[in-house]
């Protein structure tokens, strides 16, 4: 049997844009206010320039590195695009991170928290920030505890003066995602956040459901990440 040929990423975002919406209008919520982060990680500048001609404007990178390696030329063609940060982030990086990206998601530690900082001081402009929880309090992952989070965010929001506008987390892949995005949503609710990035392509309509302002959906665009030579 001849198998199917793969849909193209402009077909497969249009299928994530569809589910999006049919989760929001279940969730009795409007569709704009659902974001969707192309996770474009380990997927070449011709992959996302095939999701920027599809009309994709938001995207999602894991490291700094790999960014620097092929955004500034896409941004060039494209401007008005818009760059997270969704992968753990480095003190040492943090210069080259604030220069590239317009939203960094993983802000989790004070150390971090003061290295932005020390950026703002210089003169640079901050991008907007989110702060990850990790909702499972697993010690293989980075975030804020929790229950160590309502003293964080007064710390980066109050003291310390940042643009910390949401909230962010990735629930363990071995249990039930709902309790994760209940806690978080609600802290974001509890501290007046209005970005709650929550969701992947496995469970962004239960994302969505509890709240979520942006969904990080990668393999389900670009299908599976591309295995390293």
């Amino acid at each position: 049997m001849t198998e199917a040929p793969a849909l193209s990423i402009a077909s497969r975002l249009e299928q994530i844009q569809a589910r999006i919406a049919a989760a929001a209008k279940a969730a009795s919520r409007p569709a704009d206010g659902v974001h969707l982060v192309a996770v474009s990680k380990t997927h070449d500048a011709e992959a996302c320039l095939e999701a920027l001609a599809a009309g994709q404007r938001l995207f999602g990178e894991n490291r700094v590195q790999e960014a620097q390696g092929k955004w500034p030329a896409l941004r060039h063609r494209y401007p008005g695009l818009e760059l997270h940060l969704i992968g753990p982030l480095q003190t040492n990086k943090v210069a080259d991170a604030v220069a590239l990206f317009d939203v960094i998601e993983t802000l989790d530690r004070e150390k971090l928290a003061r290295a932005l900082v020390a950026e703002r001081d210089k003169g640079r402009r901050l991008p907007r920030l989110y702060i990850q929880v990790n909702t499972g309090a697993e010690e293989q992952k980075a975030g804020i505890l929790p229950e160590a989070a309502p003293a964080f965010i007064a710390l980066c929001r109050d003291e310390l003066a940042l643009p910390v506008e949401g909230l962010m987390c990735i629930p363990p892949v071995d249990e039930e995602p709902a309790p994760h995005f209940a806690l978080l949503a609600q802290l974001a609710r509890q501290h007046g956040l209005p970005a709650i990035s929550m969701g992947m392509s496995g469970d962004f309509e239960i994302a969505i459901r509890f709240g979520a302002t942006h969904v990080r959906v990668g393999t389900a665009i670009f299908g599976e990440r591309p295995r390293a030579a």
